[in-house]
């Protein structure tokens, strides 16, 4: 009797061993979403390494080491906004549209981020990067699709207009979310294609705060 009390304890703390493993990587699966890269249509996407992870880590980064390409544009109050405006700050240029789902899955963190590093000489510009409309009815419909998306998703830091007028000095954009992390300097740091996960986001902001080391 004594025995099958026994096994009965060990088999209950097994089982609940299970379902605490089974819920931690629940929330570890929550917290870091898996990485996605937007492909455009008619285009392969990105082979996996031979050690299973994406080619996205692996994707060229032309403008890393240079100077950001120079841009004004305009903000949701009409205002103009350059980057040269930031010199001196660390900036995240993330280039987003408001159908983007792994830009709605990002952007929390980044609103999050900034709040925490905003001390530090830190700022985001989300460069808004549907087809943009320079037509006055046409930019009105625009810009209330943004005001919209921008407030549903709690956006606190500026967002710009029209960032697919300026896709071709940053590498044509072909995915999004696409991130161009600026140190102090104006120089990229980083240059991220997709959504990454929390945890490399925060690495690339500190290291853009730094001063850009490689």
């Amino acid at each position: 009797m004594v025995a099958f009390v026994m096994i009965a304890a060990l088999g209950l703390m097994l089982w609940s061993g299970v379902k605490e493993y089974q819920r931690r990587q629940q929330q570890a699966a929550l917290q870091h979403a898996p990485q996605v890269v937007l492909v455009p249509e008619g285009q392969a996407p990105p082979a996996a390494t031979a050690d299973g992870a994406g080619a996205a880590e692996a994707d060229p980064q032309p403008l890393k080491g240079k100077p950001a390409p120079a841009f004004t544009l305009t903000d949701l109050n009409g205002e103009k906004v350059s980057l040269a405006d930031y010199k001196g700050k660390a900036v995240l240029l993330n280039f987003w549209a408001t159908w983007c789902g792994p830009c709605k899955v990002e952007i929390p963190w980044l609103v999050k981020l900034r709040d925490q590093y905003k001390a530090q000489g830190f700022e985001v510009l989300g460069i808004e990067s549907d087809n943009y409309d320079d037509d006055p009815k046409g930019l009105a419909a625009y810009k209330a699709g943004v005001v919209k998306s921008a407030t549903g998703l709690g956006i606190n830091y500026p967002v710009l207009l029209g960032g697919d007028t300026i896709s071709k000095p940053y590498g044509g954009l072909d995915g999004l979310p696409n991130s161009f992390y600026v140190d102090r300097n104006g120089v990229v740091t980083s240059q991220i294609v997709g959504l990454r996960d929390r945890d490399e986001i925060e690495a690339n902001i500190k290291k853009a705060i730094a001063g850009g080391g490689q």
